[in-house]
C-alpha cells in the first residue's frame, strides 16, 4: 500500500513555511511557520524569519499580532568552546491559537489546527543528518539522508497530530574534505544547520499537522539545547535556561513535563530526558534526584486521564544492539540505565500503571516490545532520517534477557536499516492501531494494542 502524492499546490503552498539552509547571493532564509501543542493542548503558531518584525496572524479574519519569543539574534559560543561557525541572526514570534478557532493563518498561509482528538498521529524521530567526528553522513544525497521524503510520505497520511520524540540536529561538526557527499554542508549549533537539518527538511509535515516535540540528548545544553529552547520548546520563552551559559544548565537541562489531552479518557504524557545517561546514575549524582522529581510530576500528570501515553526520546523498556569488533558477536543492551535508575528510587515498574504505551527514540531503528509483566508496551521510532543503526536484533530475546529489571518480554518486532515513519489510529479508549511505514509510504508492519499490550504482524521487518 502507498500514500497518494501529495498535490502540486499544497506543496507550493508550503514553502513559505519552510526554513532554507542559505541562499544565493547571500539572500535571508525563508520564513518557517508551525503549530506547537503544549500544556494542557494549548496550541501555539511560531515564525521563525529573517525579518525585523514579526508578521501579522489572521485567526478566524481577524488580525492578531504576534509576540516576540527572542529577539532577532544569532547562537552565541558558549564560553570555553570554540566560536560557532557564522550563521544568520533570526527572529523567533509566536502567538496562541484559541481551542475555538477554525482558521488560521500567516501571510495569508494557512497553519493547521489541533483537534480535542487526534485519531491519526504519525511518530517520527532521530531526523537529523549526521556530521560528528568521523562519522559523516551524506547529507546531500536524498537516498542516503531521506527526511524530506520520510516528512513529504508522512504528510501524505494526513495526520491530526505529529509527534517527534527528539533529536532534531546532528551537523555538529565540519563535513571532511574529502567527503563529496557532505561537501557544502552547514555545520553548528546555528540557524543554518537546525534549517538543513530540520526546518527545510519537514516543510510538508510542518504545514500537515500540529506537532507535540520532545527533547532529545542531541539538544542537550552542551549541544543544540540553545536552539531547542529558542525554537522548539512548547513553553515560553526563559532566557536564564536558554543553554547560553553554562553557570544556569542546572536549570537549563532540564524542563518539567506536560500532558496533552487526546479525547476519550487518553492523554500523551511529554518529558524531557535530554540529560540522562545510558552509564547509569550513582545516587551522588544531581541528576538522579532531578529525573526522580521529574518522575513525581509525571505521576502527578498521569492522574488527570485513565490511559496514558508517553513521550521521551530515551526508551526505558527496548533494546538495541552492537557488535564485538573481534568476534563478531551480537550483544544487546535493553533501556536507559540513567531513567531507570531515577525512576526506579521512585516506582520499582518505572511508571504508573495508567501507562499503556511509552514512545520514544534514541536508537536508530523502528521497534516494538511488550511485556507478559505490568510494564507499558514500547515503541521506538528513531529510523526517520539519521544514520540508521545496522546490527539486527533477534526475533525474540535470549532466554532471561530484559531491556529492564522486572519486565518480561511476551512479544517483540523490529525493523533495522530501514528509513520511515510510525502511524498510530484511534480504534477504541485503549486501542490502537500500530503501522510502520518507508520512506515512500509503503505499509511495512502492522500492529494491535490493547490496554499495555501489542502485538505485531511480522517480527522481524526485511
Amino acid at each position: 500500500m502507498s500514500f497518494p502524492s501529495i498535490r502540486l499546490a499544497a506543496a507550493s503552498a508550503a514553502l513559505l513555511l519552510a526554513g532554507c539552509a542559505s541562499l544565493p547571493g547571500g539572500r535571508a532564509p525563508a520564513d518557517v511557520a508551525f503549530v506547537v501543542i503544549g500544556e494542557n493542548g494549548a496550541a501555539t503558531a511560531r515564525v521563525i524569519t529573517a525579518a525585523a518584525h514579526c508578521p501579522p496572524m489572521t485567526i478566524d479574519g481577524q488580525a492578531v499580532p504576534m509576540r516576540v519569543r527572542v529577539a532577532k539574534s544569532g547562537i552565541p559560543a558558549r564560553p570555553g568552546q570554540p566560536p560557532a561557525p557564522v550563521s544568520g541572526a533570526m527572529l523567533a514570534c509566536e502567538a496562541p491559537i484559541p481551542a475555538a478557532s477554525t482558521s488560521a493563518s500567516v501571510a495569508a498561509h494557512a497553519l493547521p489546527l489541533p483537534k480535542a482528538a487526534p485519531a491519526r498521529i504519525v511518530v517520527i524521530g532521530d531526523t537529523g543528518c549526521r556530521l560528528k567526528g568521523k562519522e559523516a553522513q551524506d547529507c546531500n544525497d536524498p537516498a542516503r539522508f531521506p527526511f524530506a521524503r520520510v516528512a513529504a510520505s508522512a504528510a501524505a497520511f494526513k495526520p491530526d497530530l505529529v509527534i517527534h520524540v527528539g533529536d532534531y540536529h546532528y551537523r555538529e561538526d565540519p563535513c571532511p574534505a574529502d567527503k563529496a557527499g557532505c561537501a557544502g554542508s552547514p555545520h553548528g549549533y546555528g540557524y543554518d544547520a537546525w534549517a538543513a537539518d530540520f526546518f527545510t527538511p519537514a516543510r510538508s509535515l510542518l504545514a500537515a499537522a500540529p506537532w507535540v516535540l520532545a527533547r532529545g540528548n542531541h539538544e542537550s545544553c552542551t549541544r543544540a539545547g540553545q536552539g531547542w529552547w529558542r525554537w522548539l520548546d512548547a513553553r515560553p520563552y526563559d532566557p536564564v535556561r536558554n543553554c547560553d551559559l553554562p553557570a544556569n544548565d542546572a536549570l537549563g537541562e532540564y524542563g518539567d513535563p506536560f500532558a496533552v489531552p487526546l479525547g476519550g479518557g487518553a492523554q500523551l504524557v511529554v518529558f524531557d530526558t535530554a540529560n540522562t545517561s545510558y552509564k547509569g546514575l550513582p545516587p551522588t549524582d544531581p541528576r538522579r534526584a532531578a529525573y526522580a522529581a521529574s518522575y513525581r510530576k509525571i505521576a502527578a500528570l498521569a492522574r488527570q486521564a485513565s490511559y496514558n501515553i508517553g513521550v521521551d526520546h530515551h526508551p526505558m523498556f527496548g533494546f538495541g544492539a552492537t557488535r564485538d569488533a573481534k568476534s563478531g558477536e551480537v550483544m544487546l543492551f535493553g533501556g536507559d540505565r540513567g531513567l531507570l535508575d531515577a525512576f526506579g528510587d521512585v516506582d520499582p515498574l518505572y511508571l504508573p500503571r495508567s501507562f499503556g504505551m511509552l514512545l520514544s527514540g534514541h536508537v536508530h531503528l523502528w521497534e516494538q516490545v511488550s511485556f507478559a509483566s505490568e510494564h507499558p508496551t514500547q515503541f521506538v521510532s528513531g529510523f526517520s532520517g539519521t544514520a540508521e543503526d545496522i546490527v539486527p536484533l533477534p526475533a525474540t530475546p535470549p532466554p532471561g534477557k530484559t531491556p529492564a529489571p522486572g519486565a518480561i518480554v511476551e512479544h517483540m518486532s523490529s525493523w533495522i536499516d530501514g528509513f520511515g515513519f510510525m502511524t498510530m489510529e484511534r480504534t477504541g479508549p485503549a486501542a490502537w492501531l500500530v503501522k510502520v511505514w518507508d520512506r515512500d509510504g509503503r505499509e511495512r508492519n502492522s500492529c494491535q494494542v490493547e490496554g499495555r499490550k501489542s502485538r505485531c504482524a511480522v517480527a522481524q521487518v526485511r
